[in-house]
């Protein structure tokens, strides 16, 4: 049962990740150009699409509310909702749900979404496709894997000192 728990809340996490991005691209993917290469980025506002600020700008605002909010939905599952104490049940309970959220954004954001669709492509880029680049995949992926570890260990750490 906690087993099927944990891979709704895995989905719910990578719905809301994919809620956040098509959000991002509402008005065209120059919304979420933050997240693309800096060759893609330098070229558009090289065409007047957007600037150097606004894209920082949207960058300090994803990373302020997104991935704060991503640990927030974590912990209220792992904790709230799942009741779990102690460090080991927390850690490879977030484990999971970061790991499918992971998967999601791996597989159908990046792998489908960006890669075959219309949806993510910016007139005056295409010369600079593939936006997401087999090197961009491997570390990705790399760091997808690691990171979710390491973010699963830190906030699992950080509550199994909070709920001693």
């Amino acid at each position: 049962m906690l087993a099927l728990k944990l891979i709704l809340e895995g989905l719910g996490l990578g719905f809301l990740l994919y809620l956040v991005c098509a959000i991002g691209i509402w008005n065209g993917a120059v919304g979420m150009i933050h997240l693309y290469d800096k060759k893609v980025q330098d070229r558009v506002v090289q065409l007047g699409m957007t600037s150097a600020e606004k894209i920082k700008k949207r960058s300090v605002i994803f990373k302020g509310l997104c991935v704060p909010g991503y640990m927030i939905y974590v912990l209220v599952c792992v904790y709230c909702v799942n009741g779990t104490r102690g460090f080991l049940p927390g850690f490879w309970q977030a484990f999971v749900i970061l790991s499918i959220m992971n998967l999601i954004d791996r597989l159908l954001i990046d792998g489908y979404w960006v890669g075959h669709t219309n949806a993510w492509i910016i007139p005056g880029t295409e010369d600079l496709r593939p936006y997401i680049t087999a090197q961009d995949k491997k570390r990705k992926w790399l760091m997808g894997t690691v990171g979710m570890a390491v973010i699963a260990a830190a906030l699992s750490g950080i509550m199994a000192l909070i709920l001693r």
